[in-house]
């Protein structure tokens, strides 16, 4: 059986949608289950039950501190050893994340894993066109953003829950294998090409401001934030790598499009 965790975030969730497309069975595990599901909650190890499961697809539970994030990520993976999971697929970060200040996480999870004895594929995730479209901010008839001049190799959500999908699928065949999935380089620009609008490019030092000033946002989120826009901004996530489509089988969904649709969603 292919277990997919977080089955009620948006990666496991089309996960799993690609694998019943595929007549590929799986399940989903969440903290809160649904109807078919079972529960898994990373903060309770004893509610880690992976006996049955043939491939894991560990979908990153980072949203928290990098020490909550890798105890949880510790406690399924003893688990997996305990219950004998045959392969493990992991959804990492992009190599050219390692800037990011959610990156170690990712790397110490990585490490833990090729440590484990266990069989593992890990997939290391480009950043999301839909999140790029969404940090976009509309001031009036523009939009503004700290991302300057600078390209994100940003891969639409559902092409790497296709490619996870496929892994888990055939896991033997990606035994042992480190893909790193991202997409074609965008600018902030060029999404407001598509809108029709001008871009405002805004201080990182005013990008600070307003993002502590967001009282919507947890401790831990401004300086994950800040640390893309950074990034994007001084060159360092532009990188492209044909990984994603050899997975795919096809070129992968466009992101400035994907990019585009998302940002046009949130104008006011």
């Amino acid at each position: 059986m292919i277990m997919v965790t977080g089955a009620n975030g948006q990666l496991a969730s089309l996960t799993l949608r690609a694998l019943a497309a595929a007549e590929v069975p799986a399940t989903g595990s969440s903290r809160e289950p649904g109807d078919g599901q079972r529960r898994l909650d990373f903060d309770d190890p004893g509610s880690l039950d992976l006996r049955g499961t043939s491939t894991l697809v560990l979908v990153s539970a980072g949203y928290a501190e990098d020490d909550r994030v890798v105890a949880r990520h510790r406690a399924v993976l003893d688990a997996a050893v305990r219950d004998r999971v045959g392969h493990v697929v992991y959804t990492s970060l992009t190599t050219a994340g390692d800037h990011l200040g959610f990156a170690l996480a990712h790397r110490s999870t990585e490490q833990m894993l090729r440590a484990s004895g266990l069989s593992w594929t890990v997939l290391r995730n480009g950043l999301y066109a839909e999140l790029f479209g969404a940090l976009l901010t509309w001031t009036g008839d523009a939009v503004e953003s700290a991302f300057g001049d600078g390209l994100l190799a940003a891969v639409a959500r559902p092409d790497l829950a296709a490619a996870a999908a496929l892994v888990a699928s055939d896991p033997a065949a990606h035994d042992g294998r480190t893909y790193d999935l991202v997409g074609e380089p965008i600018a902030a620009a060029d999404v407001a090409d598509r809108l029709g609008v001008a871009h405002r490019t805004v201080a990182l030092g005013e990008y600070r401001a307003r993002l502590l000033a967001d009282e919507t946002l947890l401790p831990f989120q401004p300086p994950m934030l800040l640390s893309i826009a950074s990034a994007v901004r001084h060159g360092f996530l532009g990188g492209t790598t044909t990984d994603l489509a050899g997975l795919l089988g096809r070129p992968p969904a466009d992101p400035l499009t994907v990019a585009a649709d998302t940002a046009a969603s949130m104008r006011p």
